[in-house]
């Protein structure tokens, strides 16, 4: 069975192929939008990460014809009052790049200091199933789950993996190491993202299951 993961980025489609591996799910192939025939997105104008986690899930189902995950996480950092929140991809422009969303960042909190420096990740998975696919596993059509992550935001960027913010995010779980220095095994037994396909995993499992069948 297909799976479409809703993005074009391939650290996330092996992220949840680590998920999936973890729990033992078998008969399910991952592929991205690289993979599909293009088509229109939706554009993301949600209020929340649930909304837009839902455009783009939505969208897979609509004109892949897939059963598709999609995510839309972000940092709210406490002395922004929560920001950048839904806008976190795109905090320095439409198009912006991580390095110049993490330096906007960096720039912003430089006055602040280390105990109000706190920040979480927040991620929102959906799952959107064809109608026909989702009766025979008994599932709804739409299902969303939540992961957070808490820490602080760094003075400077530390480490060369994952991405986004990675590099100035200090999680609780491991406060003398950036999320960009964690193994990537680590990373998915702690971070919002990892937390939140973990919740996808009963779904997940009654579809390949109905799909066998």
């Amino acid at each position: 069975m297909k799976l479409l993961v809703a993005s074009r980025n391939p650290k996330k489609l092996a992220e949840l192929d680590r998920v999936l591996a973890a729990a033992n799910i078998t008969g399910i192939e991952l592929v991205s939008l690289k993979d599909v025939a293009e088509y229109p997105e939706t554009p993301e104008t949600g209020a929340t990460f649930e909304d837009n986690a839902l455009i783009k899930s939505r969208d897979g189902v609509n004109n892949a014809h897939l059963p598709t995950v999609a995510d839309d996480s972000g940092i709210a950092v406490d002395a922004l009052n929560g920001m950048p929140g839904v806008l976190s991809a795109r905090w320095s422009g439409f198009h912006a790049e991580d390095d110049k969303n993490n330096e906007l960042l960096l720039g912003q909190l430089a006055d602040v200091p280390d105990e109000r420096r706190g920040a979480h990740y927040v991620s929102v998975c959906a799952l959107s199933i064809p109608a026909d696919m989702a009766d025979k596993a008994g599932l709804d059509q739409d299902i969303t789950t939540e992961g957070r992550w808490h820490g602080r935001v760094l003075r400077e960027p530390k480490g060369s993996g994952g991405f986004g913010y990675d590099p100035l995010f200090a999680p609780v779980d491991e406060p003398d190491m950036s999320a960009a220095e964690l193994s990537a095994e680590r990373k998915d037994e702690l971070s919002h993202r990892g937390k939140a396909m973990e919740k996808l995993i009963p779904a997940l499992r009654a579809l390949s299951e109905a799909h066998a069948q």
